[in-house]
Formats: structure tokens, C-alpha cells, sequence
């Protein structure tokens, strides 16, 4: 079976690759950076976004099956979504369960999505990313070919990626890390989430790769446990503290609309701050229930030790982090600072203020 990955190099991407190294199939992944081959994967150069370096990739084998992590903006989309059908027997379109409207009962597949109930005019003016993803899955719903299969993971984590709320690990987990009190929001605290590993996601795509029942349908990938992220703040703080002997500093504030004046608001009012409840029966059924859900807590703390042992960090949000600042009341020093590279980039945001 020959598989095509489009930019398989985040957190579920990274799981799938691992996962396909112990099966005989031919997969090949799109990377922007050069990395070695390893069993059957073979990695090739380029952006996925160029036409001429996606065409290129298409034409190398017949696909059995494509795996798009890439992320589109519609119009683009809508411009390569047939190019795609007619280059493989099934087209897996990663979407995401942020498409999802508020709901007071477990979600399923068939619940409503914000595009489909949100009266928010301004907000539907723009292509914010669950609504983009809304209306790439509404093109492949009217597409006349069935050779699709949508996937809607959620909150994800492994040994790289560690969410809290609308905060990935750069934003909360260095912060703390410096030894600043982290900024966040109480009524956030209270919602309802779920958190998945990587490789339960991972495990359920590899089960719906060829699988006919997959065909022309839409699942959500997440586990049913649900926790707050008062819950999820715990378990990430009290793995900290008991690894680093250290004491990590917490400050609610009430006023939720505040941190409207430095993240999308759109991702706070109509994702993260509300109750996120999920149904994964259909997921279940189709592939047997071929799949252990990991518990969050027991996933948490084996990805957070191994990120322990070898920590990395993209860039890092100084404007938010100055911002916390002027709430907690703190400074940071240069000192504080991990990395020469952040070194210099603080440094240069400090005297660009």
C-alpha cells in the first residue's frame, strides 16, 4: 500500500509515521526540512503548499490513501481539493473538532457545528480556523466523489505538545519555567475538556486507511474522559513541582474578556471556554474498537517526563508574556530567560516596546 503524508511532522502526524513504521506499506512525507529515511518512510523536501512541488509528489506513485495535515485557507482549498480526490483511492482531510457549536449533551458527528447556528455576523466575516475547516468540509460534502474520510481530533498532546486552554506549552509551560506566575482565566477553569494522546489518534487513523466504512464520513477521534482545565492545571503543576522540587505560581483573574486584548478572542468565546463533552461511538464502531483511550493523567506524565529529559521550544510569545507581567506585577531578567536564542529575541522585543 503506498501512503503520501502532507506535512506529517506535528504531534498526531509524528505518531502516525512511528506507527506505519512496523507495517510494509510505502509511505512517503512532505517535510520543509531535510530528514533522513528510516524503514519504509521516506521523507521528501518542499512546501505542500507550492502547486508544482504537490504535483510533483502526487505523480511519484499511485496513492492508496493521502494523510493532509496541511492547514488551508478555503479558497485555497477549494483550488486543489479535486486535484487530491483524483490522486488517491481515499483522501483523509484533517479537520478538527473546534468545528463543533456548544453543546449540553455528549457531542457525535451529527452535532451541530458553529458554522451552522453561529449568528456572530462579524465573526462569520472571517475564516478563523473552525470555520475555515467548516466550510473545507462542507466542499468535500458537496463533492460529487465519496473518496473521503474527515478527521476531527481535539486537544491533543505527546512529548512535545502540552495544551492548556487556548495556550500551547511556549505560552504557559516556559513561562512557568522561568519562574513567572501564569495568567489565567477562572471561568475558563471551570469548563469541561477532553485531551487525547497523539498515538490513540494515530492508531485510529491507521484503522480507517482503507477501511470502506470510512468512506464519505466524518469522525471525531477523542477520548469520553472529561476534565476541567482546573483538572489539567493540577496534573501538569503537580507533576512539576514533584519533578523539580520547584514552586509554580498561578494568578486567576475573572474577567475572561481581558485576554481578548491579546489572543483570538473567536478561539476563547467558541472553543476553549466552553464545555467540550465527547461521544466516540462511531469511531469505536467502525474500526471494532480497535483502540485504548489513554488516560490523561497516565499519558501526561510519561510525556512530560521524557519532554523533561530533552526540552525544546519553538518560538516564544514575549508580547504575551509582558503582558502577564503587567497583571502579576512581575519582571522578567535576562537571566530567566532558557536559550540563547530566546535570549536575543527578548532582548530585541524589550527594547522594541
Amino acid at each position: 500500500m503506498n501512503i503520501l503524508i502532507l506535512g506529517g511532522t506535528g504531534a498526531i502526524g509524528r505518531a502516525l509515521i512511528d506507527l506505519l513504521k512496523s507495517t510494509s506499506w510505502n509511505v512517503l512525507v512532505t517535510s520543509r526540512n531535510v530528514r533522513e529515511n528510516e524503514n519504509n518512510i521516506r521523507y521528501i523536501k518542499g512546501n505542500a503548499h507550492e502547486g508544482e512541488f504537490l504535483k510533483q509528489c502526487l505523480e511519484i506513485e499511485h496513492w492508496n490513501a493521502i494523510v493532509d495535515f496541511m492547514a488551508y485557507s478555503t479558497k485555497e482549498f477549494s483550488e486543489k481539493v479535486d486535484l487530491f480526490l483524483n490522486k488517491t483511492d481515499q483522501y483523509f482531510f484533517l479537520s478538527s473538532s473546534r468545528v463543533y457549536a456548544e453543546s449540553n449533551i455528549p457531542i457525535t458527528e451529527n452535532s451541530k457545528r458553529l458554522i451552522d447556528v453561529c449568528e456572530d455576523e462579524e465573526y462569520l466575516k472571517t475564516d478563523e480556523y473552525a470555520l475555515a475547516k467548516a466550510r473545507q468540509e462542507n466542499i468535500l460534502f458537496n463533492s460529487s466523489k465519496k473518496n473521503w474520510t474527515i478527521i476531527r481530533p481535539y486537544k491533543t498532546y505527546n512529548d512535545n505538545r502540552f495544551q492548556l486552554g487556548m495556550f500551547e506549552k511556549e505560552d504557559w509551560l516556559y513561562r512557568v519555567m522561568m519562574g513567572k506566575t501564569l495568567v489565567f482565566p477562572k471561568e475558563m477553569a471551570k469548563k469541561k475538556t477532553t485531551l487525547t494522546n497523539a498515538i490513540d489518534v494515530s492508531v485510529a487513523i491507521k484503522n480507517l486507511i482503507g477501511n470502506q466504512a470510512a468512506y464519505g464520513e466524518a469522525f471525531h477521534i477523542t477520548t469520553t474522559e472529561s476534565i476541567t482545565w482546573q483538572n489539567v492545571l493540577d496534573i501538569y503543576i503537580y507533576f512539576l513541582q514533584k519533578s523539580t522540587g520547584k514552586h509554580y505560581k498561578i494568578k486567576y483573574i475573572d474577567n475572561i474578556e481581558k485576554f481578548y486584548e491579546i489572543w483570538n478572542k473567536y478561539q476563547i468565546k467558541y472553543d476553549c471556554n466552553i464545555d467540550r463533552i465527547f461521544d466516540n461511538s462511531k469511531i469505536n464502531n467502525v474500526i471494532n474498537k480497535n483502540i485504548l483511550y489513554t488516560r490523561f493523567e497516565d499519558g501526561c506524565v510519561n510525556c512530560m517526563n521524557n519532554f523533561l529529559d530533552n526540552p525544546s521550544w519553538r518560538r516564544i510569545n514575549w508580547k504575551l508574556n509582558f503582558w502577564m507581567n503587567t497583571i502579576s506585577n512581575e519582571k522578567i531578567a535576562i537571566w530567566n530567560v532558557m536559550g540563547k536564542r530566546e535570549k536575543l529575541r527578548f532582548i530585541k522585543y524589550f527594547f522594541s516596546k
